[in-house]
Parts: structure tokens; C-alpha cells; sequence
């Protein structure tokens, strides 16, 4: 049985990696799914793999940081396709690297701007909807950088702790009204930044595999998985989280201490 038959879905950042994952596995479960991002290349690609699989999906060239970009990227989801069940705020930047006191005063707007409020302005434009239809499931992207931070990553971590506070804040704000809202904090992940790496540091596989717990790195699947879940009916009871899907990296502090970027990883 698909678990979200009849339901319409929003991922945002659909265009590759986790996004188009997550996007691919709401389709796969019955989901009609709307995709938005800056990428319009990268979206179509992931729409093209949804109808080949028989789905359904739609595309809005949205910036998450523009009011007025989010609130026409909901309105036309609704207007397509009548309500809105579940929503993937995925949609990130990473940083330029600076410890704190070299940090650009414009780097910091420019990440906190996409990462922190974008997801703020989504959650803002999908609740209403939401209780419009007396409920609804939202998942924010956070990282394993928002959970123990990483090094001279002052924007970037200071987002995505952020955007777990912002979940467990709009978690307690809607809990008593059918909405349910959680973060996924992947680790490092099999995506494009993270092949984009591989081609400066060749061994980052292998540094990745010395000290992760698990001994590897996550396929964008394996988070998507736990975006599913966090989104159906089986986590019914589950609101408020900040669900670390990275491998036992959070579990100790070596990897932070061994120069890692997080970020550069798991986005």
C-alpha cells in the first residue's frame, strides 16, 4: 500500500541530490509532487524521472529567500492541485569558509537568507494551507553541522542550528493542530557538493570511511527514507525532532576535530 495516495507533496531544492530523492520516493508512494528550486534544468530532470515511473509532479522556479517567490510557489500548488499534505523544506547554500571574525557581513546574509529564512518563509506559506486541510506533515533540512557545528563555518552552522530551533518553536506552535513538524540532520552524503569535493580532495572517501562510525558515506536515498517516514502516518506521535541520519558521525566529536568540512558533505 502507498502510503501517501491521494496526498500532494512539496520538496524543495528538488533539482538534485536529497531534494530529488525525496521528491522521487513521495511520487514512488502515491504522492502527487511539486518540485521547486532555482535549478529549472536540474528540476526537470527530476520530473522527467517521476512521470517515467508513472507519477505525477509538477515544476516552480522559486528562491526561497523572496517573500514573494514562496508565497506564489504555494498559491500555485494549490491552485494545481487543490491542498497540501507534506512539505520537504530542503532548499540550502553552503558557506565560504572564514572563522568568525573574518566572516563577510554579506556571506552571512546570503546563507542565513536562503537556509534560515527560507525555511521560515516556506513554513509561513504552507502552514495556512495545511490547516486548511486539517493537518499536514512538514520536514526541514538541518545537518549534522547543525547538531556539533564544523570548522570555519560560522553561516552555515549558525543556519542550520537554526533551522532546528525554528522546528522544535513552529513543532510546539502546531502540535494541537494537526500539523507536524520535524528536521532531518543528514551527514555526509552522496550529492553533487559532495562529488564536487571528491575532484579537490580525491581522498575524501577514504577520510570519510576512517572516521565514520558506519564506515561510509549515505546515499541520498537512505535520507530521503527518513524524510518519508518523518512525513507519514507511521511517525504520527513524532513532532519536534531534529532526526541526525548520518552514520553515528554525530555520536562523537573526531571528525569535527580533524578539519572535516560538514557542510561541504551533506548538503
Amino acid at each position: 500500500m502507498m502510503r501517501f495516495n491521494g496526498k500532494v507533496a512539496l520538496v524543495t531544492g528538488g533539482s538534485s541530490g536529497i531534494g530529488r530523492a525525496a521528491a522521487v520516493a513521495f511520487a514512488r508512494e502515491g504522492a502527487k509532487v511539486a518540485v521547486a528550486d532555482v535549478n529549472a534544468k536540474g528540476a526537470d530532470e527530476t520530473l522527467e524521472t517521476i512521470v517515467d515511473a508513472g507519477g505525477e509532479a509538477m515544476f516552480v522556479n522559486a528562491d526561497v529567500s523572496k517573500t514573494a517567490d514562496v508565497e506564489a510557489l504555494v498559491q500555485s500548488v494549490v491552485e494545481r492541485y487543490g491542498r497540501l499534505d507534506c512539505a520537504f523544506n530542503n532548499a540550502g547554500v553552503d558557506n565560504l569558509h572564514f572563522p568568525v571574525a573574518d566572516l563577510p557581513e554579506e556571506e552571512w546574509d546570503r546563507v542565513i537568507g536562503i537556509n534560515l529564512k527560507g525555511t521560515m518563509l516556506c513554513m509561513r506559506y504552507e502552514i495556512p494551507q495545511m490547516l486548511a486541510n486539517g493537518g499536514g506533515a512538514i520536514v526541514n533540512t538541518s545537518s549534522v553541522a547543525g547538531l556539533i557545528g564544523s570548522p570555519n563555518s560560522p553561516a552555515y552552522a549558525s543556519s542550520k542550528f537554526g533551522i532546528v530551533g525554528l522546528t522544535k518553536q513552529a513543532a510546539l506552535d502546531y502540535a494541537d493542530r494537526g500539523i507536524r513538524i520535524n528536521a532531518v540532520c543528514p551527514g555526509v552524503t552522496r550529492t553533487a557538493i559532495f562529488e564536487a569535493y571528491l575532484k579537490e580532495t580525491p581522498d575524501a572517501v577514504g577520510q570519510v570511511s576512517t572516521q565514520s562510525p558506519m564506515g561510509r558515506v549515505a546515499e541520498p536515498e537512505e535520507i530521503a527514507a527518513a524524510v518519508i517516514w518523518l512525513s507519514c502516518d507511521g511517525a504520527s506521535f513524532v513532532t519536534g525532532q531534529a532526526l541526525a541520519v548520518d552514520g553515528g558521525w554525530s555520536a562523537g566529536a573526531a571528525p569535527v576535530s580533524q578539519g572535516l568540512k560538514i557542510e561541504e558533505l551533506s548538503s
